[in-house]
């Protein structure tokens, strides 16, 4: 994907998913009507707003900035939870060794 314009064409998709227009995402923000669509003309969002973004559509930042192809936000818990017990168990013991490898050198 070009990273011409990348985070407009990226909102634009994402709002689509969820069968939003980008005028009705940002009511439910609270943003001026049209401040998304001046996205279009590469201008780009403060952190602040990046950030309200991100956590609107549950994706990261990196990915709305093409930094990054990959959406999801995991943390350690829930990739965990769908292991399966001996998965977990082999984790941990992946981990525990990591962790005296760290500790010794």
């Amino acid at each position: 994907m070009s990273t011409d314009n990348i985070f407009y064409t990226r909102l634009r998709t994402l709002s689509h998913k969820l069968g939003k227009s980008l005028n009705q995402v940002e009511k439910e923000l609270g943003y001026p009507r049209n401040s998304l669509n001046n996205y279009k003309n590469h201008q780009m969002p403060s952190g602040v707003r990046l950030m309200e973004i991100a956590d609107y559509f549950k994706v990261t930042p990196d990915y709305l900035l093409g930094k990054s192809n990959s959406m999801q936000i995991e943390s350690v818990n829930e990739i965990f939870e769908e292991l399966s017990p001996k998965q977990k168990i082999e984790m941990y013991d992946l981990c525990k060794d990591w962790l005296n490898e760290v500790v010794a050198s």
